[in-house]
């Protein structure tokens, strides 16, 4: 388990969203904030949460997210091989790019690429385009990357 607290961990909001329940007087109003957090060496996480008030949305979402930092393997700047990230109908392909093409991303999918540390890299999400959706297909599509290293002690050779 990654310890947030040893982390230098940087803080994106990636989307907030007024939700409204119909009660008998009108309309109650709470958020939803979607949040990443990264150290941009390689550890990312993200977290969703719900309150009546758009900053306690948020505390509650940074809180979540650093609870669910994952480790990310990179090489020079972008991803050892292309993947696919897959959540419900969204679908995003991660594609390692040279040196100098920059992150070819959009908004969701940009800040968990920056927040990873990733400088070069060609992304495209297809399907569906919520914000939710988009950043866990990323972040699933991160989580199934291995180094050459570790595709070596799985198949039992030397690296």
């Amino acid at each position: 388990m990654i310890n947030a607290e040893e982390l230098e961990l940087t803080e994106k909001l990636v989307h907030i969203n007024r939700v409204a329940k119909v009660v008998a007087g009108g309309r109650r109003f709470g958020f939803a904030a979607l949040m990443v957090v990264g150290d941009g060496d390689g550890h990312v996480g993200f977290g969703y949460a719900k309150a009546k008030e758009v900053p306690e949305a948020i505390r509650k979402a940074n809180e979540i997210a650093r609870k669910s930092l994952i480790f990310v393997p990179r090489k020079d700047g972008t991803i050892f091989y292309q993947t696919t990230g897959i959540q419900d109908a969204s679908r995003v392909m991660l594609k390692p790019a040279t040196e100098g093409t920059g992150v070819i991303a959009g908004a969701a999918v940009r800040a968990v690429i920056e927040a990873v540390g990733i400088r070069d890299i060609l992304t495209k999400a297809h399907g569906s385009r919520n914000p939710i959706n988009v950043v866990r297909a990323t972040v699933n599509g991160l989580k199934d990357l291995e180094s050459p290293e570790q595709v070596a002690a799985r198949r039992g050779k030397a690296s």
